[in-house]
């Protein structure tokens, strides 16, 4: 069987692509099944753009020892921040980025909270030494008030309109259908598939 590793340790991001990959006869690991040191080096993000940092994940990690993604929360208001740095964004907790954009965001009118979720996912075939960028986007706005118990991130305040939910407040199989990760997931399983 052929292997797939997740160059990722946030448990919610690994169980998202687990699921929507179970049938692809794949093992699928992450690097909390790695044993080593190496497995445990972070890779920097220098791009300006999910794909760029994707790709150098995509590349670096999958020479280290094959599927890679960048994700992103794009504000309006904010000129487009948090953007390539969600993950770095503010202080280091999830609640405390929150809290970060939700203080910035106090005084936007509800009609100029609007926002988007991007995920690429980069595919790296060692092999080949060839790299394949899939991209998903979720539109939505920023919620007042953090919402929900499930998801991760910035999943609390970000409230899709069509689903009348913010993504924290989603059960998994309905962000498997909807969400940024899964709309990119989707073209990852055409591409695994061909």
């Amino acid at each position: 069987m052929k292997k797939l590793l997740i160059a990722s340790r946030n448990k919610g991001k690994i169980s998202e692509i687990k699921h929507t990959l179970a049938d692809m006869g794949y093992e699928i690991l992450s690097l909390n099944d790695v044993p080593g040191d190496e497995a445990k080096k972070e890779v920097e993000e220098p791009a300006m753009t999910y794909e760029g940092n994707a790709i150098i994940k995509a590349m670096t990690i999958g020479q280290r020892f094959k599927m890679l993604d960048d994700t992103g929360l794009e504000i309006d208001a904010l000129d487009g921040r948090p953007g390539v740095n969600s993950a770095r964004y503010a202080d280091g907790t999830t609640e405390g980025r929150n809290k970060s954009v939700l203080e910035e965001m106090e005084d936007v009118a509800d009609d100029k909270r609007t926002a988007r979720f991007t995920s690429v996912i980069a595919i790296y075939n060692p092999e080949t030494e060839k790299v394949m960028t899939c991209e998903g986007r979720i539109e939505g706005v920023i919620n007042r008030e953090p919402k929900g118990e499930n998801g991760f991130g910035y999943d609390p305040i970000f409230y899709v309109p069509k689903l009348g939910k913010t993504l924290a407040e989603i059960t998994f199989s309905e962000k498997s259908l909807y969400d940024h990760r899964a709309r990119a997931m989707e073209k990852v399983k055409e591409f695994l598939l061909e």
